[in-house]
């Protein structure tokens, strides 16, 4: 592989490694843009390549933010037991609704959610409320643990849930977690930090679903995996250790622009 391909891997790496983790996304939907405007790949390969870019973003992450106490292991253990149908359906899903569908269907979703983003943490919105104002929060799904210092969530929103987030990762191979983080966030009221560091939680999970489906049907480069990997492993610490000094409201805005630029991109590119 020429030297100048390694070297743009490692710094794309890194960028999404860091950003990935800080807004709970895993960083596929930088990687898998890249991979596909940049470098030409295949839809199919850069879906199953990214996927497991996102699985390495994870585990990486989830280190650091074990050290910080900030996942809830409920929530991201019953949104993977509900990804495993779901990831198997999105690569079935790949093989059958690639080549330019493919484009289409990413750029719509990650423009409509940026947008909606970017509407809800504009400086005159509805201010996004933190820890301690969520403690009181009366949603008929939530129940505040004061011991575990976290907010849980009913069992049965979160199987399905994790069934439409297995579908996505699968499909689209950039995690998810741009999704599911603001659905904990605007759905089930939970702060900022700790729905990002939940997510990141719950990709290993059921991230390693899909990419055992994508070995099956032999989408991985992984030349294009390896280099990359190591530039997402130095970002994702980098990521835990910016994260817990940004504002939840910064980080909301964060993910709302970079959806929408990808989004844009896809279109036109």
């Amino acid at each position: 592989m020429d030297i100048t391909i390694i070297f743009f891997l490692l710094i794309i790496g890194i960028i999404a490694g860091g950003y990935g983790t800080i807004v709970g996304a895993g960083g596929g939907f930088i990687f898998v843009p890249a991979l596909l405007l940049l470098l030409k790949v295949e839809p199919a390969v850069a879906a199953g390549s990214g996927l497991v870019i996102v699985l390495i973003n994870s585990l990486s992450g989830v280190v650091g933010y074990t050290k910080q106490n900030k996942i809830n292991y409920r929530v991201g253990i019953l949104i993977g037991i509900g990804a495993l149908p779901g990831s198997f359906l999105g690569v079935w899903l790949l093989q059958v609704y690639a080549s330019d569908y493919f484009y289409i269907v990413f750029a719509t979703v990650l423009m409509l959610l940026g947008i909606f983003l970017f509407a809800k943490n504009l400086p005159f919105s509805q201010r996004i409320k933190e820890t301690e104002n969520q403690i009181g929060a009366t949603h008929s799904d939530l129940i505040y643990d004061d011991h575990e210092d976290k907010i849980r969530i009913k069992a049965q929103w979160l199987i399905p849930l994790g069934f439409l987030m297995g579908v996505l990762s699968s499909y689209l191979g950039i995690g998810g977690g741009w999704l599911l983080v603001p659905i904990l966030i605007y759905l089930f009221k939970m702060p900022t930090h700790f729905a990002t560091a939940t997510s990141i939680f719950s990709l290993c999970i059921y991230s390693s679903f899909g990419v055992i489906s994508q070995i099956f049907y032999s989408n991985i480069d992984w030349t294009l995996v390896a280099w990359g990997g190591v530039g997402i492993i130095i970002g994702s610490q980098l990521g835990v250790l910016l994260a817990q000094k940004i504002p939840g409201k910064i980080i909301m805005q964060m993910l709302s622009f970079l959806l929408i630029i990808i989004g844009f991109r896809m279109y036109f590119g």
